[in-house]
């Protein structure tokens, strides 16, 4: 399974399209214009479960620098601050990854 099968290309281009600029990216509009937002919640761990590279059920900082890339190959990477309040933002309990239930609680608050 893609991320094409869950989620609009078009919405995807869309959502990668409004963070081109280094220090642009924002998590809860990249969510909202990507229609991640609007999926159900068993939709999102397979979403998570994409985008988690190594399988390990977590997205750590090494792999969420690559977020974007995970949508398209060659899209940018995050910057260092980009990443750094992204994984402050939903690791939830300060383990320094995030897992699919920290994911789906940002995405819905």
């Amino acid at each position: 399974m893609s991320l094409t099968d869950i989620l609009s290309p078009s919405d995807i281009a869309a959502a990668l399209r409004d963070c081109q600029a280094p220090d642009s990216f924002s998590p809860k509009k990249f969510f909202q214009i990507s229609g991640m937002s609007k999926k159900s919640s068993s939709q999102l761990k397979e979403i998570f479960r994409i985008l988690d590279n190594d399988q390990s059920g977590f997205i750590e900082e090494d792999e969420l620098k690559y977020f974007l890339q995970r949508f398209e190959c060659g899209a940018r990477v995050l910057t260092a601050s980009e990443t750094k309040t992204f994984l402050a933002t939903a690791d939830h309990d300060g383990d320094g990854k995030i897992g699919a239930e920290g994911i789906s609680l940002f995405i819905y608050r």
